[in-house]
């Protein structure tokens, strides 16, 4: 009976959540204080979570761009080198074929992000540019994704992240200074943002055992949270009302 009753919970935890002996040391033995069987339970878990998360965590800007018609406050070159950044976190953990959980959140954050680089574009004035920007992305990153492209070169990309990262904030905590303002930026989607970055520093440290992506985390958490930080200092601050010319 005790292996009946196990069967349904075994199937939804092994191996999303846990490998089969860790199952067995907390399910079956009872041992709920095995130390490293509970570090993969919160870590699959986080994991799992923040890639469901991903799914809106830009929603919010993207929504509060077309409510307004506009993607003012926003630096097209910090969008552009956040991009950059995601792409490279995907490419490099599809082809080192690490755990779907330690990295999806990118392949949602980056159709996201691509979107709202269109957005900006075409809130600019700049539509023909934006299609033409969305067509060679795709073929960019089929190459990237394709046999050609060597582990060299996906592993060059993974290490730009870092300086993609610090400059892509700088440039936009820079435009939040300048303004006086942080403009259309989505509050949520900066803090949901900065939350997920600091839970995938361990994530990354326990299910990849990657470095260079744990790394990559540390500093995007630093830069979100000068981000958020600007968020909270300009709270009150409003974008100017444009004045309409006298006729």
């Amino acid at each position: 009976m005790a292996a009946e009753a196990d069967g349904p919970l075994k199937r939804l935890l092994v191996p999303i959540l846990l490998p089969e002996k860790c199952y067995d040391q907390l399910f079956v033995q009872w041992d709920l204080l095995h130390v490293p069987c509970l570090k993969i339970l919160l870590s699959k878990g986080l994991g799992l979570g923040i890639v469901a998360g991903s799914l809106l965590v830009k929603l919010p800007q993207v929504f509060k761009i077309l409510g307004a018609k506009s993607a003012e406050g926003l630096s097209l070159q910090s969008v552009m080198l956040e991009l950059v950044a995601l792409t490279g976190t995907m490419v490099y953990s599809i082809t080192n074929n690490f755990p779907f959980s330690s990295w999806g959140e990118a392949l949602f954050l980056m159709l996201q992000t691509i979107t709202i680089c269109f957005l900006v574009m075409h809130y600019r004035g700049q539509t023909v540019k934006g299609v033409a920007f969305l067509a060679c992305y795709g073929l960019v990153l089929l190459v990237l994704l394709s046999p050609l492209t060597p582990l060299t070169v996906v592993t060059l990309l993974q290490a730009s992240n870092v300086p993609a990262v610090v400059v892509g904030r700088l440039l936009q905590a820079a435009t939040n200074y300048h303004n006086g303002h942080t403009g259309q930026l989505s509050a949520i989607t900066v803090f949901l943002l900065f939350g997920g970055s600091l839970a995938r520093i361990f994530t990354s440290i326990q299910e990849t055992g990657d470095p260079l992506m744990a790394g990559t985390f540390v500093v995007s958490s630093l830069c979100n949270g000068l981000i958020a930080a600007q968020l909270l200092f300009y709270w009150n601050a409003r974008p100017p009302h444009k004045q309409k010319k006298a006729e």
